[in-house]
């Protein structure tokens, strides 16, 4: 099991977005996937037709656990299975936004999403977590338990002060771990019409080469679109130009990091 987190500490800039198109393309190309929503806003939990301000069974019961000082980290009877085969989804409670101050000073719970994660590895393949924009415990959990971590960044001036702020918070959490993970980072809803875009590309290739990828994702209004329709883009608008930028982006990661291509159909 791969377990990618998609951060960045600054709202705004497509995380949930490129969760929710690179985990509907990981599914459509026969791997099982689970999304998990740590963002406390749930729009990850919303764009599947869920409210995080009703749900009983969701990722906040998980943690409860972990203060409860229960040994049961598996997290199945929080999972919900989405319309789409193969993809699942571990939901949020707005409730999450709490959990800085009820765990303040507890053992261990930076580490309950990996330690529950470890309880489902043979379930899925994928695993993609959507983070919130701040740091916190939440965050660190995302960053404690991925292997990868995919930093979506718009091609702008105060998107590019948040990408710096992300850098500086992966140092400080990776600082105890013996193999930190890779970043990329993606550039989202590029637009090649407005300077800021081109000036902010130029900035982040001069700046980021060695971790920047070397492609962009394109505005495009058929995401919004398929979010309206609770659809990932690749079921709403397979051919559209952002759909198509993901697939290639996820191509170079799948390439880069499991050293296998899935088949496209």
């Amino acid at each position: 099991m791969k377990i990618w987190s998609v951060s960045n500490q600054k709202g705004g800039v497509g995380k949930t977005t490129t969760v929710v198109t690179l985990g509907g393309l990981l599914c459509s190309w026969g791997y099982r996937t689970l999304l998990i929503d740590l963002d406390p806003h749930g729009s990850l939990t919303s764009y599947f037709g869920m409210n995080p301000d009703e749900l009983e069974n969701s990722v906040y019961k998980l943690f409860h656990h972990a203060t409860c000082k229960q040994k049961d980290h598996n997290p199945r009877s929080f999972i919900t299975s989405t319309r789409i085969d193969n993809l699942s989804i571990l939901p949020a409670a707005t409730a999450i936004a709490t959990l800085d101050r009820q765990v303040a000073g507890l053992d261990g719970m930076g580490l309950v999403i990996k330690n529950a994660l470890n309880e489902i590895s043979a379930d899925y393949d994928y695993v993609l977590i959507d983070t919130p924009p701040m740091l916190g415990i939440l965050m660190i959990n995302a960053l404690a338990a991925c292997e990868h971590l995919v930093i979506p960044v718009l091609a702008e001036y105060l998107s590019l002060k948040g990408l710096e702020r992300m850098l500086h918070t992966t140092q400080m959490v990776f600082r105890s771990r013996k193999t930190p993970p890779g970043y990329t980072i993606l550039p989202t809803m590029y637009d090649k019409r407005t300077k800021a875009s081109l000036v902010s590309l130029e900035q982040l290739q001069a700046e980021y080469s060695d971790h920047l990828w070397n492609a962009v994702i394109p505005v495009d209004t058929k995401l919004r679109e398929a979010s309206r329709a609770g659809l990932p883009g690749s079921f709403y608008a397979a051919n559209s130009r952002a759909v198509e930028a993901y697939a290639d982006f996820l191509e170079n990661l799948l390439q880069e990091h499991s050293g296998q291509l899935a088949n496209v159909s």
